[in-house]
């Protein structure tokens, strides 16, 4: 009888160990960018025209339904992100959005961007940090594109293109 109920004790574990769903994803970069900071946060709160340095957007159409405002992507490789505006902190410096749907194999993506001072008044960081989902909610088999790898490498190379280009941009202002 013991072994029985050790038994199914670890068969119950065993289940429960693959029914969590997927694992949440972060990822968190930044970059020092040789400006002030309110120099750097004009730019980085300006939701309507982040075009300028998201390298992979062609294009912003911005909505606003009663207090909520949302911006439509149109990536230069085909398809859209639609995004909606959580919140702009101007005393932190800091602008939070999320993924609302989109041609991007993330699910439930919440991202903010805070800018802070660097080593001197001319000097700033920037930081962007996503929390995020694979596309794919249930368990094993995973469908090829909507898994947890494709969700970080596409993050990834969204940022990994936008900060340099932020970079850019704010400098080359001087």
């Amino acid at each position: 009888m013991k072994k029985l109920v050790v038994f199914l004790t670890a068969l119950f574990f065993v289940f429960t160990a693959f029914a969590h769903g997927p694992t949440p994803q972060k990822v968190q970069k930044s970059v020092k960018i040789a400006a002030s900071p309110a120099t750097v946060w004009s730019v980085v709160k300006d939701f309507d025209n982040a075009n300028k340095w998201l390298p992979f957007v062609s294009d912003i159409k911005i909505e606003t339904k009663g207090e909520e405002k949302f911006r439509t992507l149109t990536l230069k490789k085909g398809g859209k992100v639609l995004e909606k505006l959580k919140g702009i902190d101007d005393d932190l410096m800091k602008i939070k959005f999320e993924i609302v749907e989109g041609d991007v194999p993330v699910a439930d993506c919440n991202m903010y961007i805070t800018v802070t001072k660097g080593a001197n008044d001319n000097e700033s960081e920037v930081q962007w940090t996503a929390r995020f989902y694979r596309v794919y909610k249930l368990n094993p088999p995973i469908p090829e594109g909507q898994d947890d790898e494709s969700a970080l490498n596409a993050m990834n190379s969204v940022v990994d293109a936008a900060l340099p280009e932020l970079k850019k941009l704010i400098e080359s202002q001087k």
